[in-house]
């Protein structure tokens, strides 16, 4: 991963490089947590549509993403049937489930939504990264093209989750909100040890 891809995303902590090795070792298991990651990310959003129906604009972006995540969870589970592979078990999100964990108590429902907001702008950002570091580490081709589609659309939903934040919430509290968040994942990452059977 370049510093300048970093940047743009916002990341302080780089992926240790030896994840895309292990993940090519373990490519079962990855693409059995990567086609999770789509599906739980799908039904968060349909979550946050019902929750906060009454955001015009929030349901309008999120509406289209939740086809797209559903249609990627399709796309790895063919991908799954190509290589010979079998869909495993569920597995517990560590990462997403210690963000959750910092995640503002009490305050008004801006505060709720924007934390929510956050989480899945920081979870898109780090996707994004961890599927770029896919694309140019792993050895066969196909599997490079296949994860580049991915790595473009998390930047997308990245900065939508981003915008939205600032829909609905003061500009200068969102910036504060996401270096907090930004550091909170960066200290999450340095404890935990990387995985090549998950994509966070």
């Amino acid at each position: 991963m370049s510093d300048q891809h970093n940047n743009i995303l916002g990341l302080q902590l780089p992926t240790d490089p030896r994840w895309v090795n292990l993940a090519e070792i373990s490519l079962e298991e990855i693409l059995t947590d990567h086609a999770f990651c789509e599906q739980k990310a799908a039904i968060s959003f349909i979550s946050l549509i019902q929750q906060y129906s009454h955001l015009t604009k929030l349901v309008d972006e999120l509406s289209p993403i939740v086809t797209e995540e559903w249609g990627h969870f399709r796309l790895v589970l063919n991908e799954i049937k190509k290589q010979g592979f079998q869909l495993g078990p569920q597995r517990r999100d560590e990462y997403v489930n210690a963000l959750r964990a910092h995640m503002h108590k009490g305050g008004d429902w801006k505060d709720a939504l924007l934390d929510k907001l956050l989480i899945f702008a920081m979870v898109e950002a780090r996707s994004c990264e961890r599927f770029r570091l896919l694309t140019l580490g792993l050895q066969e081709e196909r599997l490079q093209k296949f994860y580049y589609r991915f790595m473009e659309s998390e930047a997308g939903h990245y900065r939508t989750f981003i915008d939205l934040a600032k829909e609905y919430v003061e500009h200068d509290k969102v910036e504060s909100r996401w270096q907090f968040w930004l550091a909170t994942e960066a200290e999450i990452l340095k404890n935990m040890q990387p995985r090549g059977d998950r994509m966070h």
